[in-house]
Formats: C-alpha cells, structure tokens, sequence
C-alpha cells in the first residue's frame, strides 16, 4: 500500500524548475521523489518508491510529468530548428490534397480523400455508373468528413464502423481521448442526420441483412476487455445482450462473412479460437458454434456457396485450409483443401463467389495463392524483389472478378493493383507519389541472415542509399518488435529517406516472438522461450557490427510498445553495443502490471508472457523486466516517448522507468522522458500533421546522437 505522499511543495517545484529548464545555461533533470511502497509477491517484499506515479489524478504526477518535459524542452531547444526543418523536408514529400483508390460494395464506390491542411481524410461515396464501373461525374456523398467531427478536440480516432446493406445506414465509433474507448453512433446517409449515441466502449460493430438490426460488441469498462455482444432492435431504447464471454482469457467480437450471408462472433485467446455463427437474414436467432472450443485449437470462418471455409491450426501448426457444409460444419465433416506445410504460413483466407486467396508467409515474405474451385487448381502471385510486402488492399464486393492488391518495398512506394482472377493479369491502379523527385534507382534493400547464438537464422530487412559506405563508419537505425506473432514488414517510408539521404542505414531485425517464419517463430518468441526475442535482437546487432554495416559507436536502436519492451531489455543486457535508443509507449514495468489482474488487458496477456502468479513464470519475466533489471552502470542516449491518455501501456510505465534510472546511471549520456500531455493515444496523435511533427522531433534527436544534424 501507498504509505505516504509526495509533498505538496511538488507543485511549486515543477512550476520553478520547468522556468529554470528554459532559462538555464546547464538543464538539470528532475528528481521524481521517492515514496515507500510495497509489494508481496510470492512472499517476498518487493519495494517501489516510484509507485505513486500511476496516481493519474494526483496533481503531483502531472506536475512532475511537466517538469520531465520542461527539461526535455530545454534539453533539446538547440535540436528543434533541426526538427522543424526535418518537417518541413518530411512533409514536402507527401502529396497532401489526394484520393484513395474507390471500392465497391453494393453498388457504392467508397473512397477517402485528403486535403491541404486539414488533419483527417474525408470518407465518401458515389454511386456506381450503369454499366457498374466507377463514374467520377457521379454527385459525391460524404458519409464522414472527420475534421468537422474533430473540430474543438485535440484527438478524433475512428473505431468500427459499417454501411447497412442497403446503403441506408452507417455505424460508426469515435474516441476523443485517446483511450481507445470508442462510442458508437448511427448516421442515417440519406438525410445526414446522426442519432444519439448508442453505445460506450465498442470493439466491432456488423448489421443484420435487413440493415435494421445493428451487433455490436463492448468492452469492460476497467479492464478493456471485449466481452460482452449485443443486438439493438429498430426503435428499442435499448440493446439486447446477446452474449457475455465470462473466461477472462478471451475477448470477443461481431462481423459478416463476405457474401453477407451469416454474422460472426469470434472469440479469441493467444492459443485458442472460437467462432459462433447466425444466418445474417434471421437477426433474432441463437448464435451455434462452428467447431466447438478446445483448448489449443485456432480457427477462422468465411462462406460461399453454402459452405464454411475454415483456416484451422487442427494438424497443421502453420494452418490449413478445410471445407464443411455450413449446415453441419463440425470438424468430422471437414475436406482438406490446403494441406498444412512446415515452411508456408496460411495467414488468411479471402472467400468469393468464383475464387479464393490464400493470404501466405514464407521465408518472411508475403505471397498470394489463388484457388479456382471449379478446377480445383492454385496459382501464385508473385513478385519481383527479394525484400518486399504485399498485402490486400480491399475488395469488398463478393462477386468481383479481380481481387485487390497493396505492395511496396524498402525503396518502392506502395502501389494498388487490381489483379484478374480468370487471365493473371495486374492493373496499377495507384502508385503513391513521392515528391521532390524520389528515384529508388539510388537506393537498395536486402534480406540478410545473421545467425543467432542458438545457430537459428534470423532474417533482417535492410534499405539503405547506394554508396554509403560498408567500413563500419554508417550509422544505422535497427528497428524491431517481436512479440504477438505479429511480423514486422519490409515496407516503404518516405519519412526514412531523411536518414537514408544522410548516410544512415535502415534494418529491420524479424526476430522470434513475430511470425515471419510461421508460427514456430511466434511460440519460440513467448512464454518461457520469451528471452529467444531479446537474444536474437542483441545477435543481430553484433552481426551488423561484425558485417561493418556500422560500429557499436553509431548504431541507434528503436521499439514501440512490446517494442520498447524489447529495447529496454537489450538495453540492460548489452549497454554499450548501442550510442543510442527511442523507446516508444514502452511496455517496461512487466511485473508490476502483470501482477495487477485490474489493469486493461492484463489476464488476457497471460498467454503470451506468462502468468505470474505461477512462481516459474514470476522468475522468469522478472529476469527480463526492464524496469526491474535497471543497475547502476553507463548507459546509451535514451528518448522515451508516451502520451498520458495511452490506454494499452499505461503512462506511469515509462515514467517510472525514465525516473529509476536517473538515480542509477553513471553517464552523462542524455535521458529524456516526451510525454504528451494533451489527448493522445497508443499511437501518438490523431492528426497526420501533428503526428508528423512528432515524429520529426524523434528523427531529428536520432540523427544528432550520430552527428548528422544538418
């Protein structure tokens, strides 16, 4: 418990220093104070003096943070003409005033469009021409200009949403705070009128096919977790609750098969999956299991042609595809379609009405494989560069006769291509411009491999600009994440060309813990194996040290979230391999937070780092923590940035963090804690301008800490 509290006299401080920052020759940081706390976990005390920080309404904490940022300010007041001018170069790049390319659906094209100088996309629609095909002379409806919702607020996040199948009525979700907790609204498009809300905290949202009948999901008010569905009646006041998912392990969501043919309500833990299905034209019927829940088993649904096709990990731990008759679609009446490979991720699965895609991952690169039911034949799609990804890019219409495409590289901004499904053949359909006169013949990427110490391999995406130089004197940037089975992609960012232009090389480690080599990888990266992540970022780094990609003196590394939990660690383990680190909402006081089940999303994180109330795993992620491993030892340049409204890695993390190692470390390397004070979220700011500005501040400070401010 909380013995006492931080004096009154914290205010008054914060005040004077923050002055004192600014006007001072010689910043000096401030000193959080220190308030016994204690905990008892596994019946040892365990003592936290900077506990009292997570006091988020305690006038002390936010005087505190202030001053944290005050010093920040004034630490960094010579950089911010440098950061200005990194905007200015960012934004020059970006064709501001541009389109989307138009979807679609139900006779509708759907596109978003951007403005000059206003923050938001504005969401439109036009009505196809007769013919079916786009028709830009058609009147433009816009069915949600967000800047006009964002009007007066410092943050506007746009959640779920969907377009009634008539066109009629759109759901949409907003957070204003930054919290990600999202209230849902109905608009009807023909008269523009917006009715009162209907919902708090909602995950996903799916009408019924008569588009009266609106699902939606919610989520625990304390704990965030999505655990409850419910279905609002034409004119009910209010919502039915169609089900409550009561395991604490999983959470639950609502949405429609492509064919618009059933509802769906999956239920997910880390390792287990549960899909109930309601034919979408009976909104009042009982939701039935497609394949009952067990322990281990993941599975994921669409439908066409009166049958399920299921993505099961039953026999294959890299998934495969499987067929059942949607009237009894339980696993003893499963066909194999795609059998399960050992080196083949079956990531998704895109069922329409004359083809289906398989969504792969092979080698850590994304591939498309297209199946003709009526010749029971695959083919693949494919690409020409060594390092790339590709993705879908959106086709919503069920009975389209070609199947959208994103892909991009390292060098090669992205592009939209519609391929046809019956000849192979690709239509660019947008190619993102790069102004300024971009030309990626001056660039190059690769796919290296360095060999982590356990003899795995471990892939590494790396762009850099043609001619820097390979003695070890480039700086480089190495970025990596490794948590979720999430896999990082070797995608473009005209923000990177300021480092490339510069000298600085790019990478990206693929290190276990993502999926990039299939769902082995994730495993080997959690739980009790959770240190193979940190291992393989640190052996990573020592290769592209040894390959003279750059030296130990000029190598930069960064992380978000799981991310910044990883560089926190790596941080501890091999301090003096890195000049300098940006850790991002980072994810660093692991016990405290998975040791307090009343925390947002906490029990459900169990299965991927462990439950550490069981005294094996307690061990184990207490050995990694990187909050709890701080010592007193030199370490790197340290940038770690935050937003006080962050809903998934609370602020206190970081803050509590940066203030342990102030009384710890023994160099004069600088610490730096940019906290966002105003409405922000997990990813930062809402608006693209301010959100590039921020991360103008961020490449500014990375590209000083090598010398390349100019």
């Amino acid at each position: 418990m909380l013995r006492s509290r931080p004096s009154r006299n914290l205010l008054a401080f914060a005040a004077t220093f923050a002055y004192g920052c600014l006007m001072a020759q010689t910043p000096t940081p401030p000193v959080a104070p220190q308030i016994d706390h204690v905990s008892v976990w596994h019946g040892e005390q365990v003592h936290d003096p900077w506990f009292w920080l997570r006091e988020k309404a305690n006038p002390q904490v936010v005087a505190y943070l202030e001053a944290e940022n005050a010093y920040t300010a004034a630490v960094t007041r010579e950089l911010q003409p440098f950061a200005d001018a990194l905007y200015a170069e960012m934004l020059g790049r970006i064709k501001q005033t541009d389109l989307s390319v138009p979807q679609v659906n139900r006779g509708w094209y759907y596109y978003q469009r951007t403005e000059e100088g206003k923050q938001y996309p504005i969401r439109c629609r036009r009505r196809a021409g007769a013919d079916g095909a786009y028709d830009p002379a058609a009147p433009e409806q816009v069915i949600l200009d967000l800047n006009a919702l964002a009007q007066g607020r410092k943050f506007l996040g746009l959640g779920a949403t969907a377009v009634s199948d008539d066109g009629h009525r759109l759901a949409y979700a907003l957070d204003t705070t930054g919290y990600r907790q999202y209230e849902l609204y109905v608009k009807d498009l023909r008269t523009g009128a917006v009715g009162p809300r209907v919902a708090e905290r909602v995950t996903s949202v799916a009408w019924a096919a008569d588009g009266r009948h609106l699902f939606f999901a919610t989520e625990d008010a304390v704990t965030k977790r999505s655990d409850r569905v419910w279905r609002l009646d034409p004119g009910a006041k209010r919502p039915t609750l169609v089900r409550h998912e009561p395991d604490e392990l999983f959470t639950t969501g609502i949405g429609r098969t492509r064919d618009g043919a059933f509802l769906l309500m999956e239920t997910r833990s880390t390792d287990t999956w549960e899909t109930r299905c309601l034919r979408a034209d009976r909104p009042k019927g009982a939701f039935r299991a497609v394949a009952p829940r067990e322990k281990g088993h993941k599975y994921a649904v669409d439908h066409r042609a009166g049958a399920f096709w299921i993505r099961t990990n039953r026999g294959a731990v890299n998934f495969r595809l499987v067929t059942a008759p949607a009237a009894n679609p339980g696993p003893r009446a499963w066909k194999e379609v795609l059998p399960g490979r050992e080196d083949v991720l079956l990531e998704d699965i895109d069922c329409y009405r004359d083809f289906v895609v398989a969504q792969e991952k092979t080698a850590g690169l994304d591939r498309f494989r297209v199946f003709d039911p009526a010749k029971g034949a695959w083919r693949e799609i494919a690409f020409p560069e060594q390092v790339y990804a590709a993705g879908p890019a959106g086709t919503p219409d069920f009975g389209s006769r070609t199947y959208r495409i994103s892909y991009q590289s390292m060098v090669t901004p992205p592009a939209v291509y519609d391929v046809d499904m019956a000849t192979g053949n690709r239509t660019l359909l947008k190619a993102t411009e790069v102004l300024g006169g971009y030309d990626p013949s001056k660039y190059a990427t690769e796919r290296l491999w360095a060999t982590a110490r356990d003899g795995v391999r471990v892939p590494l995406s790396i762009v850099y600009r043609k001619g820097t130089p390979r003695d070890g004197s480039a700086p480089l940037l190495l970025y990596g994440y490794g948590s979720y089975g999430y896999g990082m992609p070797a995608s473009f960012q005209s923000q990177r060309l300021s480092l490339l232009d510069r000298g600085m090389v790019f990478c990206v480690a693929h290190i276990r813990g993502g999926n990039e080599l299939g769902e082995g990888w994730h495993r080997d990266g959690m739980l009790m194996k959770k240190m193979n992540t940190f291992n393989d970022f640190i052996d990573s780094a020592e290769y592209l040290v040894r390959e003279k990609w750059t030296s130990s003196s000029r190598l930069v590394i960064e992380g978000g979230s799981a991310g910044g939990l990883l560089t926190g660690a790596v941080t501890n383990l091999r301090p003096e391999l890195f000049k300098a680190v940006h850790s991002a909402v980072p994810f660093v006081d692991v016990m405290n937070t998975m040791m307090d089940a009343t925390l947002p999303l906490t029990v459900g994180e169990y299965l991927e780092w462990g439950n550490p109330n069981e005294k094996a795993a307690f061990d184990y992620m207490r050995a990694y923590s990187p909050y709890d491993n701080l010592a007193r030892k030199a370490y790197p340049s340290i940038l770690v940035t935050t937003s006080f409204n962050d809903s998934q890695v609370m602020y206190w993390e970081p803050a509590k963090y940066v203030a342990r190692m102030r009384t710890l470390k023994t160099d004069a390397n600088p610490l730096l804690l940019k906290i966002k004070m105003e409405p922000a979220g997990h990813g930062g700011a809402s608006g693209r301008y301010d959100a590039l500005k921020d991360r103008a501040f961020e490449l500014a400070w990375i590209l000083d800490q090598v010398g390349l401010r100019r």
